[in-house]
């Protein structure tokens, strides 16, 4: 099976710096990462992908795995230099655990935000896959939108979050279907113990998707992590809680030598 084709968007290159990769949650793009890519770009050079069929990236014309995600994110890792310090929510968490696991010799550190080593109940994975191809994802609006965000970050943010609910809307169907399908396939739980890299698993403290226990499994199951709340956000941390998320990232990269 080939590697999927991701699109990465390069907004700030600092000479000699590090490499940060950020991956997007299951139904957004890049936007999700915008507010804290100027908080990092000072010090790393930032890349963001997108998921096939979201965002820039072209649409998946064939069944893919979280661990192919990860291949081709590690594709882009080698032609930037060869190790990357990665960060990523929900699927794109995923992705950075497969990451951890298929190439560590990429991966300085990873931080897996609002994500698990296992997600959902296959079936609902599998439904929600037919729901986008039979009703396209503009009948997913509500209920992601019950699910993304805290009580208030609506309130809070309402230019941002209605960009991420039409980046939902205009992503390709059979593009999330497929997405879906590889989260009902994915379960890393029994291989946590050979992840080597510094983890940092944070959660929303509203999250009902990956909620604490999904953060504490990964923090205690790898050999070096730690797990941490974010406070006021619910599943897209970058977006509702941009500060916290941005230091939190900035302290967790800043233990790697540069």
């Amino acid at each position: 099976m080939t590697v999927p084709r991701i699109a990465v968007t390069a907004p700030a290159d600092p000479d000699g710096a590090p490499l940060v990769v950020l991956g997007p949650s299951l139904g957004t793009s890049t936007i999700l990462w915008e507010d804290v890519v100027p908080a990092l770009a000072a010090d790393y050079r930032v890349v963001a992908w997108d998921l096939p069929g979201h965002g820039a990236s072209p649409v998946a014309d064939e069944p893919f795995t979280v661990g192919e995600l990860a291949d081709a994110v590690a594709e882009h890792i080698r032609e930037r230099g060869g190790r990357a310090l990665y960060a990523g929510v929900s699927l794109g968490g995923a992705v950075g655990l497969e990451l951890c696991l298929r190439h560590p010799e990429l991966v300085d550190r990873a931080a897996i935000v609002a994500s698990g080593a296992q997600l959902g109940d296959p079936a609902a994975w599998h439904e929600r896959a037919a729901q986008a191809r039979s009703q396209s994802t503009s009948s997913l609006i509500v209920g992601s939108a019950q699910r993304w965000f805290a009580p208030d970050s609506i309130a809070r943010r309402p230019e941002l979050t209605g960009r991420l609910l039409h980046a939902l809307q205009d992503a390709d169907d059979d593009s999330y279907a497929r997405c879906c399908e590889a989260l009902a396939a994915y379960d890393v739980r029994g291989r946590l113990a050979e992840v080597g890299s510094p983890v940092l698993a944070a959660w929303g403290e509203h999250d009902a998707v990956a909620p604490e226990a999904k953060a504490l499994e990964i923090a205690e199951g790898v050999r070096d992590g730690r797990a941490v709340r974010i406070d006021g956000a619910a599943h897209l941390p970058p977006a509702e809680q941009r500060e916290a998320t941005a230091r939190l990232l900035q302290e967790f990269f800043e233990g790697t030598s540069r």
